[in-house]
């Protein structure tokens, strides 16, 4: 086996002291590389600049090590084992990368673990211990990896099929609070760290329903023996997928309390459902359903594919779709959230710019890389992509009279390229869709796909009995997904005669005033030269920050010219906006009659 020791060597300086030991290094001499990006999050990151040190040794003798590149060394030829001891340093506080202070330790593989060039394929063995010193007597270990010994959430010795493998499951350290529940059978481990006063029964009482749909939609056995939620409880959001487990980062106010009661189901809270739901439906849709460029993956650099919409966006689809069909939320929650997604795709000019295959392809370059301009310039994968699985799903069942579905087209996705492990075709789903629905697809699939034309929501959830309404946004943090004290215009991008004045910006709080975070393509300030950096301070004369902007602009009437006064960088500026009504790009569903009709109850909560 390849053997792999890491521990927390200091973490009051965050760094990792790991030795990789290879028994019977290449002839030629032994390469080493680490992953340029890691499989889930589409960007180059260059793990490889956080090794601050790195020497090499046979036996006692030290071997010179070159560098070759960025992320590649070379050590040369010896007839013996040869172990190589680097640190690495770790402070990135998020899913994808290594964080460690006094407090916990976290690591995904691809930050720590160099590959032994040529040994890919071989088993690996990891000793993961403690760090040093009473201080850290408490601290328990999660991980998905297989354990070979210690005692269970204890450190020790754990193994991996292949590097692959060890790469996908990543690792958290320190005194984190623990639950269990299972779900078909399988046992799955809660684990929250950092401060917070979560009601761990409740937590693991929802995540219950939410992992028995989807292993029944896919179909029993799960494809994992067990499973591990890890949630990093701080200020930020966001998961990352992997084959027996998922790194979570949620705010503790998304959190379920013990005083919030059984069934109440805070707006935080369902989000952060939706999260675990998300990840959770990778375990499928994307970690074994995969596209053929990343069977098998190539983390030396960009791996293009037209395909993210459809392993994202159908993901992004059933995380909160789960939800309503479970009954965690009813389907009035549901279609707000619904709602949501539509107005995130329908404010941006993006989406007139670049259809999803695009912005699938681009995800290196663009998604992952957004600037102030995103939302004029690019769509979202995975707000397009839950649009277009939604109108796919709605569009089966209309041809089958609700007989199949998109869940049909999953299972076949699931058997034809998840069993089997082999990789999807660029142009792989739409054949297994028009098997599904018995008829050609070409029409429906050149539109959502290839197009940049809007989908015909509006008409395909009509028949289930539910309207899709569009008014103003009421002020910059309005998320849309409900009626709002506005009338709306009744299609998308009209301005309503009623709507509230707007400036066309995005702002963000900050001590001096309102700072303009994106200025939209067709908003009166970007006509009156405001851009996005840019410090609004007052308006005709008022001081204005972000919390009272949408006031001051209340007494306004579409038309009338207003003096903005703004920093940009350490020049005072001043404009003369003409202000406008906002564009009906806000969006909020109704249930016909207030009641879900059978084609309604049949696709929202899959019943027949």
């Amino acid at each position: 086996m390849i053997h792999y020791r890491i521990r927390p060597l200091r973490p009051e300086a965050h760094l990792f002291q790991v030795s990789l030991t290879v028994a019977e290094p290449t002839p030629e001499g032994q390469g080493l590389t680490l992953p340029a990006w890691i499989p889930g999050s589409y960007m180059i990151r260059d793990f490889a600049r956080h090794i601050v040190s790195l020497e090499a040794r046979a036996g006692d003798q030290p071997l010179d090590v070159a560098k070759i590149d960025k992320q590649t060394w070379q050590l040369p030829p010896v007839s013996g084992p040869v172990i190589v001891d680097y640190q690495v340093y770790a402070w990135d506080l998020s899913v994808r990368g290594a964080h460690l202070d006094t407090t916990h330790g976290y690591f995904n593989g691809p930050c720590v673990f160099l590959a032994a060039m040529g040994f890919e394929d071989q088993p690996c063995q990891v000793d993961i211990e403690a760090p040093e010193g009473a201080a850290y007597g408490t601290w328990k270990l999660a991980t998905g990896l297989q354990r070979v010994s210690g005692p269970e959430l204890g450190f020790g010795r754990f193994r991996a099929d292949d590097y692959d493998a060890l790469l996908d499951h990543p690792v958290e350290m320190g005194d984190f609070e623990h639950a269990e529940f299972e779900a078909c059978g399988v046992p799955h481990q809660v684990v929250l760290s950092g401060r917070q006063r979560a009601d761990m029964a409740r937590l693991c009482r929802d995540l219950k329903p939410i992992c028995e749909h989807h292993i029944k939609l896919f179909g029993e056995p799960a494809p994992m023996d067990r499973y591990v939620f890890m949630t990093l409880v701080t200020n930020g959001y966001g998961g990352l997928e992997h084959r027996n487990s998922t790194s979570l980062m949620s705010p503790r106010t998304d959190l379920p309390l013990r005083t919030d009661g059984p069934d109440r189901v805070r707006d935080g809270y369902r989000s952060y459902l939706g999260l675990c739901s998300h990840e959770y439906f990778h375990t499928w849709n994307v970690k074994r359903i995969k596209p053929a460029a990343f069977t098998p993956f190539d983390l030396r650099g960009e791996v293009h594919t037209e395909l993210l919409w459809a392993f994202e966006g159908i993901t992004s689809y059933y995380d909160d779709l789960s939800l309503a069909r479970t009954g965690l939320i009813k389907p009035e929650s549901y279609l707000e959230l619904l709602g949501q997604t539509i107005t995130r795709v329908y404010r941006g000019e993006g989406r007139h710019k670049q259809t999803v295959t695009e912005s699938s392809f681009d995800a290196w370059t663009r998604f992952y890389k957004q600037d102030e301009n995103a939302p004029n310039a690019i769509v979202s994968y995975y707000a397009k992509g839950a649009l277009i699985a939604l109108a796919l799903d709605l569009t089966l069942r209309r041809l089958t009279d609700d007989a199949r579905g998109l869940d049909d087209l999953m299972r076949l996705l699931w058997q034809r390229y998840g069993q089997t492990g082999e990789g999807v075709p660029e142009q792989g789903i739409r054949p297994l869709a028009e098997e599904v629905a018995g008829a050609d697809l070409g029409d429906f699939f050149r539109q959502a796909l290839y197009s940049t034309e809007d989908l015909p929501l509006a008409e395909l959830l009509a028949e289930r009995g539910i309207t899709l309404h569009w008014r103003a946004a009421e002020g910059h943090g309005d998320l849309g997904g409900k009626p709002g004290g506005k009338p709306g215009a009744g299609k998308p991008g009209a301005a309503s005669g009623e709507a509230p004045v707007n400036l066309g910006v995005r702002v963000a709080a900050d001590p001096a005033g309102a700072r303009v975070q994106l200025a939209y393509e067709q908003g009166a300030a970007m006509a009156a030269g405001l851009s996005a950096g840019d410090l609004i301070i007052a308006v005709d004369g008022l001081k204005v920050d972000a919390a009272n902007l949408d006031t001051v602009l209340a007494a306004y009437a579409e038309g009338e010219r207003v003096e903005v006064h703004a920093f940009r960088r350490d020049e005072l500026m001043r404009f003369s906006v003409t202000l406008a009504p906002s564009e009906a790009t806000t969006a909020w569903l109704s249930i016909d009659g207030g009641h879900l009709n059978d084609k309604g109850r049949a696709w929202l909560l899959n019943r027949g």
